[in-house]
């Protein structure tokens, strides 16, 4: 959500003064009724709530939405917006840009005062943005994307499964079925399913909660720092395995050491890029 609150920022003067300037021009539409106030949202299409209040801040109508009508919020007192929103002129205040606990979608809030009562409408900035042609949305393409990154996150999920489920039968077939052929490589080759597992669910897991389940707009510095955090389990899976390399070519045939060490070698230069990229690009964002 932080980049679209940021696009907000950097254009909220021209899409105040619009909201301002609209809500001037069709405030009778307010005072008319409740059949008629809906024709708001077909001024506003980022519009998602309106609702009434008295000088006390106490409201006095149901919750209007587009769709529907919610009558349980009537006596619930709003003082507490009052301190979100600014005053930009003697009758229009409107709040800075907060998560609804509605929609769970950015939005800002415009109050509107006429006489004694008090107008607040809800609008969903994310829309605003779209309308205004800062931010590209298109509905269909944004479903097709979420079911893709659904189908990939439970599918990378199922084979971080088998991929733990293969390093407890590799480990109890060896030591259980086979206890003859029981070996160090019998330890290690199930710690290294099981980091890969590890490393499998956590892409997956973070895959999920920012495209899936809920749509982040995260910045840069969090998506590096889950490309450190996957490369790590990958470098630890690479160590075991290097490490292992070492004690089988001891144990068997020492003039093939070289190799274990070209496999050292390479872990080494990861580590030392991972490195470099950890100083010179995470800790400049």
């Amino acid at each position: 959500m932080q980049e679209v609150i940021t696009l907000y920022n950097q254009n909220r003067l021209e899409i105040e003064k619009l909201l301002i300037e609209t809500i001037r021009t069709n405030g009778h539409i307010a005072q008319s009724g409740l059949p008629e106030i809906k024709q708001l949202f077909a001024i506003f299409p980022s519009l998602e709530l309106i609702y009434i209040a008295d000088q006390s801040y106490n409201q006095t109508s149901p919750n209007i939405k587009r769709s529907s009508i919610d009558e349980s919020s009537i006596g619930k007192n709003r003082t507490y917006l009052i301190s979100k929103v600014e005053a930009r002129d003697e009758n229009v205040a409107i709040s800075t840009p907060y998560i609804s606990s509605a929609t769970g979608e950015p939005c800002v809030t415009l109050m509107y005062s006429i006489g004694d009562q008090y107008f607040f409408f809800d609008f969903n900035i994310t829309i605003l943005l779209t309308l205004f042609g800062v931010l590209e949305r298109h509905s269909i393409f944004n479903r097709v994307t979420k079911y893709f990154y659904l189908a990939i996150g439970v599918s990378l999920m199922f084979f971080s499964l088998m991929s733990i489920g293969y390093a407890f039968y590799d480990y109890l077939s060896s030591q259980l079925l086979a206890p003859e052929n029981y070996s160090l490589e019998s330890v290690f080759k199930p710690i290294i399913a099981l980091t890969m597992g590890l490393a499998i669910f956590d892409l997956a897991k973070t895959l999920l909660e920012r495209e899936v389940f809920f749509k982040a707009y995260s910045d840069k510095k969090d998506e590096s720092r889950l490309l450190l955090k996957f490369l790590t389990a990958i470098i630890i899976a690479l160590s075991i395995e290097a490490l292992m390399v070492v004690f089988k070519i001891a144990l068997d045939d020492p003039s093939q050491m070289i190799y274990a060490l070209y496999l050292i070698i390479g872990v080494s230069l990861i580590i030392l890029s991972l490195s470099v990229y950890s100083k010179f690009v995470i800790s400049e964002k």
